[in-house]
């Protein structure tokens, strides 16, 4: 029997209005921006909007994989109707709704995040708003194109990195979901069950996964809290790192 490869990323036969996509990215365009909490997984400026995050604090930017935490709308996508619509479309709930901007020159370093797959009971959505030709989204060696108003399901568990060479924005609604019944009949549509089994060891970077804690030490609000938590807890388990890990 072929051994069956663990599914690393998805296009999924969905897609939004470009226009209608970029009418409420403008609505936001001129509100502050929150730089990414790990200073040292980037270089440039990547930074973030939340749209639900937990308490609805518009502060919030760090996605949890983990449905302890009462996440709902923030403020800020009062604004934005057909953002809503698109977030409707996902029959499910979620940890966390992000717009992130990558603007030129920005570099995301190579990393993996923390049991972030679909094998975790979660998922990690894209969907493109603006971007140009010379973003380089590469996951586990493989260049991803994504165009706007596509979606897309990527296993972040593998290394990834994201470079914006052009000269104009990358900006991308990210979706964080849980996985249920829905989810499975969708993932399951377009690959095979056993290709999203986990790993018998996940590994992490324990060095930066401490640089992060550090940084977000520095930072007094609840979400820095929540998430300190639990990376403390993934170091408690973790017996290896690999190097390329954020």
């Amino acid at each position: 029997m072929a051994e069956i490869k663990r599914t690393k990323y998805l296009k999924l036969p969905l897609q939004f209005d470009r226009q209608a996509l970029v009418r409420d990215l403008e609505q936001v365009m001129r509100l502050s921006w929150l730089p990414h909490f790990n200073r040292q997984g980037y270089t440039g400026s990547w930074s973030a909007l939340p749209l639900y995050a937990p308490g609805g604090d518009p502060n919030n930017i760090i996605a949890l994989n983990t449905d302890e935490t009462s996440v709902s709308e923030t403020p800020t996508l009062s604004a934005c109707s057909y953002f809503k619509e698109v977030i409707s479309s996902f029959k499910c709930s979620f940890s966390a709704i992000r717009l992130l901007r990558l603007e030129p020159g920005g570099y995301i370093k190579p990393h993996r995040d923390l049991k972030s797959g679909y094998e975790d009971d979660f998922f990690r959505l894209h969907i493109p708003i603006v971007t140009n030709p010379r973003v380089d989204f590469t996951l586990e060696g493989e260049r991803l194109i994504m165009g706007p108003g596509e979606c897309w399901y990527t296993n972040v568990n593998f290394v990834h990195s994201v470079a914006n060479r052009g000269t104009s924005d990358r900006v991308h609604l990210v979706i964080d979901g849980q996985r249920n019944d829905w989810s499975d009949e969708l993932f399951f549509s377009l690959a095979p069950e056993e290709s999203f089994l986990r790993e018998e060891t996940q590994t992490c970077d324990v060095i930066t996964v401490r640089r992060m804690i550090e940084e977000l030490e520095q930072q007094e609000n609840e979400g820095a809290k929540a998430l300190i938590k639990e990376l403390e807890g993934k170091l408690r388990i973790t017996t290896s790192f690999t190097p390329n890990s954020e």
